[in-house]
């Protein structure tokens, strides 16, 4: 007897529901290939439309100075596990490496420079404002300010959700600008203004209550995460990201996945049990052996997946959807990827990553990304390293955006100098990119927003939302949401038979 489903349909009918179900995913970044994956792998006839040339999104490769190399992000937090499946399923489990342990470092500090950044800290909030490594940050009218949150009466203690304005109200002025901020603007394109508390760290709350001030809640917090075995490494792979999206597309091309590049979605329409998505009609279809051939407008599918950039989900959601969901709140970052030659060869930077206090200089970071990933040396060579430069926030535009790409690049190297503190007199070679940044899950209101457009997409049947923009960024975000997003999706469809549809 075949197996029977907790539904009461055998393995049989759930096999042959899925194959004869179309899905339709729109978007070929990380998230609609994690998308795809999950429904082909279950026999589901998938087709993937991007609207780019190339697959990937923001995991992008490029040749520098005879290495490839990617230029968007360089690895993942293991925390959840959910790419490490992704990988293996990709079969790249060989290739999984884990970053150097490295320094980093805050450039620009009013009257002291640059300084190693305090490691005894959450979210940039130091558990002892007297530690020397703090107060060379602060300085001591900053160190004592900060002092007052040990003495200071509770109040508000733990109800705040503003990140900078719980830091500004228990530490002062000095500890929001000179530590929190040059790593949320850094890190994520955030001032701390924007950081919800109660996301960005949901127990903070909790244990500022329990102890009765800032700093001995960051030290409660950090005991709890030393004894758990601390922070989930980051991990990458060796020879780069984008062999990720080339192992993904494999894999789905050997589960007869249709995959189209340079093909706009122009709309989705439901019409009655079937969703018709409308594509450029410009678009010609080239197929394997690279011959170009007639294709269709309008893609007919079962069930869609919405996996674009903000600004066109916003756009075809809100045609599916019937209201309009605004305009995208995703912050431009342009990213400048230097390949350097360093004037002695055994010469080091200061710190593989070094963020800015805002509002200080034109960049807001700067990684040495062969320092944090050692297979690059052989892939550069010695006396070479791979530096990126961030530029943009919510704070201000990139600073390069009017600039051409010799001038963009000479800013990135007289920034990089000044971040790291090493001459870098030659560039070998560089590449700029433009990314739409989208919001991480504890910026405040993000959680929120994106909630309301699951729970509407959800009232439609066959509707699934995912990428960076609802999942909040990060490749472990991104990827564990998208494949819960399309188990929802795809399990109320090989069920529905259960419930007469």
């Amino acid at each position: 007897m075949d197996a029977v489903s907790a539904a009461g349909m055998t393995v049989d009918d759930l096999a042959a529901r899925a194959r004869e179900t179309r899905v339709v995913v729109v978007g070929g970044g990380l998230a609609g290939l994690a998308a795809a994956w999950q429904c082909a792998k279950v026999g589901m006839a998938v087709t993937v439309l991007e609207a780019a040339p190339e697959l990937g999104g923001t995991l992008r490769r490029v040749e520098l100075a005879g290495a490839t190399v990617g230029t968007g992000p360089w690895g993942w937090s293991s925390r959840g596990g959910a790419v490490d499946e992704l990988v293996d399923d990709a079969g790249l489990t060989d290739r999984v490496v884990e970053a150097a342990e490295t320094a980093t470092w805050i450039a620009r500090v009013p009257k002291v420079g640059s300084v190693p950044a305090p490691e005894a800290t959450i979210l940039g909030i130091p558990e002892n404002a007297w530690d020397e490594s703090v107060r060379a940050v602060i300085g001591w009218s900053g160190t004592w300010r900060a002092y007052l949150d040990r003495v200071r009466p509770p109040l508000t203690i733990g109800s705040e959700r503003n990140l900078g304005t719980l830091v500004r109200a228990r530490m002062g002025q000095d500890v929001v600008d000179r530590l929190v901020a040059p790593l949320s603007v850094g890190g994520f394109g955030l001032a701390p203004d924007e950081i919800d508390v109660g996301h960005a760290v949901p127990k903070l709350n909790a244990a500022l209550t329990r102890t009765g001030s800032l700093q001995a809640a960051v030290a409660e917090l950090r005991a709890e995460r030393a004894e758990r075995g601390g922070s989930a490494p980051l991990k990458s792979l060796d020879g780069g990201m984008p062999q990720l999206v080339d192992a993904l597309v494999a894999r789905l091309v050997e589960r007869d996945v249709q995959i189209e590049t340079g093909t706009r979605v122009e709309r989705i329409v439901r019409v009655g049990d079937v969703y018709e998505v409308a594509v450029d009609e410009d678009h010609v279809l080239v197929d394997d052996e690279g011959d170009e051939g007639e294709s269709s407008p309008t893609r007919v599918a079962d069930l869609v997946i919405v996996a674009t950039g903000e600004t066109d989900a916003r756009r075809l959601l809100g045609g599916l959807l019937g209201r309009d969901l605004g305009t995208s709140r995703s912050v431009t970052r342009e990213v400048v990827t230097l390949v350097v030659d360093t004037p002695d060869t055994d010469a080091a930077p200061r710190a593989a990553t070094v963020h800015a206090v805002p509002g200080t200089g034109a960049a807001d970071s700067v990684v040495v990304e062969s320092a944090r990933w050692p297979w690059l040396t052989g892939e550069l060579g010695a006396g070479r390293h791979l530096v990126t430069v961030a530029f943009g926030s919510s704070l201000q535009a990139p600073a390069t955006a009017a600039l051409g790409d010799a001038e963009a690049i000479e800013l990135a190297r007289t920034e990089a100098e000044a971040f790291l503190g090493v001459d870098l007199p030659t560039v070998a070679d560089a590449h700029r990119a433009r990314f739409e940044l989208a919001r991480p899950a504890s910026a405040l209101g993000q959680p929120e927003e994106a909630e309301e457009i699951r729970a509407r997409a959800a009232g439609v049947d066959g509707l699934g939302v995912v990428g960076a923009w609802v999942s909040g960024s990060g490749l472990a975000r991104v990827v564990a949401d998208a494949a819960d997003e399309t188990e929802r999706v795809r399990r109320a469809r090989l069920f529905a038979a259960e419930r007469g549809q």
